[in-house]
């Protein structure tokens, strides 16, 4: 994920652990279009929804509009699949890249609602102007409001409620070994609490099929005692038992069950498979749909992420399957998967002329994602051993910053520019950073005379270390930086998230994610800034 990151793989997602789901909205009609509400997890200070929308008429439907009544004290947090906008009490949500459904087919749309008191199901039930049921009348309930009159979606709408801003933390496979970091270190640091989502990373792309075969221990064998299982129950032994992270991972999830986990597959090493697969989307697709539902762990995932490090350009390797051929793979995997399962990606920052940006259609893959994770991060480093120093991680652009279009603002609009909805671009936050040795000029711009030492890999340290050996003393376009001896690091800190996540609110985003939890200090001290930023 990160510009550098070695070791790789990962494994798998799919449905996550909801509760059997309550139809509360009666039978489609027939020779209508209906939308029936299903109710899945109640975590008690909110629940999960979906609409089904069924066209039981002989003529395909090409877009559609559902509009529903939350009841008092309700609100909505999220949706996807559809875009929406809420008037008071009154929901109104669009089709997006789900709009057209086939006579006889269903599309649906999810969403969460945070709510006090007692659960009441949504209300005054409308489907493209029409009662959901196929009636004439909306259907309503006593603790909705009446059912505006008019089926036109109103004009003076809320901005999401902040509550509802994504917060996406990568969990790293290798993470386990010499890091010693495990989901139960989630738990522990008060982290899985502020998060929304997890990523999985990573799988391997190999033979242009999803897989998971490097490191299988780490994935599911790896046996947890009482003590170092998150939920303080030992691992067992029995044939066929699911240990290692994915059972952590199930174990975790229902102690939070509005948490969502997601399987990255690529990364800067496993990406060079993209190729191959793009040349068969569908057979890539069907690879990745059977190894997330496999039954032994498919209860564990909630959607896939594709991080290819890049597409129709060099990373570790060079691209060359045209302009085209990220979009056909993300739509092979969204009619695989369909509307119910989460499909992301991890993308490129690089907004400069003629650069990675530019040579993938972005805009048009757009329609099948929920939300793309823009990698605002590794602009500089030490890769660049004689600088000049630079922050890695740069909000906007500033005077003498080395290049031009390297900077998060510059990314984020240039992916509007090119049709990408704001709410499905989530900013970048790096829980490292990124240093140079032999650097004399405490301001940036510095020479230096290669990458500063690092625990693990020259060039780069985590936050938790940096907090302490080289405290930051400056920011340049809103990154703290430090000079320590002779060594020069830019990172992010509390302070500099919380301009970040002030950007993510004033260019209505849909949330942040970070790479990656082991970065992070004992008691979660950059998730928590995140997360107090986002609500």
């Amino acid at each position: 994920m990160s510009r550098k990151r070695w070791h790789l793989f990962g494994l798998l997602v799919a449905a996550g652990a909801l509760g059997a789901g309550l139809a509360v909205a009666p039978a489609s009609a027939a020779g209508t279009v209906t939308a029936a509400f299903t109710k899945g997890s109640d975590w008690g200070a909110g629940y999960e929804g979906k609409y089904t929308i069924s066209n039981g008429s002989s003529a395909p439907v090409s877009s559609w509009t559902v509009e529903f009544d939350l009841a008092a004290g309700q609100k909505i947090a999220s949706v996807w699949d559809g875009s929406y906008t809420a008037s008071g009490q009154h929901v109104t949500v669009k089709s997006t890249w789900n709009g057209t459904v086939a006579a006889g087919a269903s599309v649906s749309f999810g969403f969460n609602v945070q709510y006090s008191g007692t659960y009441s199901a949504p209300g005054g039930c409308k489907v493209n102007g029409a009662a959901c049921d196929g009636g004439t009348t909306p259907p309503t309930t006593s603790t909705a409001p009446t059912t505006p009159t008019t089926s036109t979606p109103p004009t003076t709408t809320t901005p999401p409620d902040p509550g509802g801003l994504k917060n996406v933390g990568y969990f790293v496979q290798w993470g386990v070994y010499g890091r010693n970091y495990h989901v139960k270190n989630i738990e522990t640091s008060g982290s899985a609490s502020k998060l929304t989502h997890i990523n999985y990373a990573f799988g391997n792309v190999t033979n242009g099929s999803c897989s998971a075969r490097d490191d299988t221990y780490a994935d599911y064998d790896k046996f947890y005692d009482a003590g170092s299982s998150v939920d303080g129950v030992a691992d067992t032994w029995d044939n066929g038992a699911l240990r290692g992270n994915f059972n952590q991972l199930r174990k975790l999830k229902k102690m939070h069950p509005g948490l969502k986990v997601i399987w990255s597959f690529g990364g800067w090493t496993w990406s060079g498979g993209f190729g191959q697969a793009a040349k068969n989307p569908a057979a890539f697709a069907e690879s990745c749909y059977n190894l997330l539902k496999d039954p032994r762990w498919a209860d564990i995932w909630d959607g896939i992420d594709i991080d290819w490090e890049y597409p129709n350009a060099c990373g570790l390797s060079c691209d060359t399957s045209g302009p085209d051929a990220y979009k056909n793979l993300l739509g092979a995997l969204r009619s695989k998967f369909g509307s119910s399962y989460l499909v992301t990606s991890a993308i490129t920052a690089d907004a400069s002329n003629g650069g990675k940006m530019d040579v993938t259609d972005y805009g048009g893959a757009a329609q099948y994602l929920d939300w793309f994770n823009v990698m605002t991060y590794d602009f500089f480093g030490g890769w660049d051993a004689k600088g000049p120093t630079a922050p890695h991680s740069p909000l906007t652009t500033y005077p003498g910053i080395p290049k031009d279009g390297f900077n998060t603002d510059a990314a984020i609009q240039k992916l509007k520019s090119k049709g990408v909805p704001a709410n499905k671009l989530l900013l970048g936050v790096g829980f490292y950073g990124r240093g140079w040795t032999g650097v004399t000029q405490d301001a940036p711009g510095g020479t230096a005379t290669g990458p500063a030492p690092g625990t693990y890999e020259a060039g780069i340290e985590d936050y938790k270390v940096l907090k302490n050996s080289c405290p930051s003393t400056g920011t340049v376009a809103g990154t703290g930086y430090a000079k320590c001896g002779s060594n020069w690091w830019s990172y992010d800190t509390p302070a500099t998230i919380g301009g970040k996540t002030r950007y993510v609110k004033e260019q209505g985003l849909g949330g942040a994610f970070f790479w990656e939890l082991t970065g992070d200090t004992a008691n979660g001290e950059l998730i928590s800034a995140l997360r107090g930023g986002l609500s």
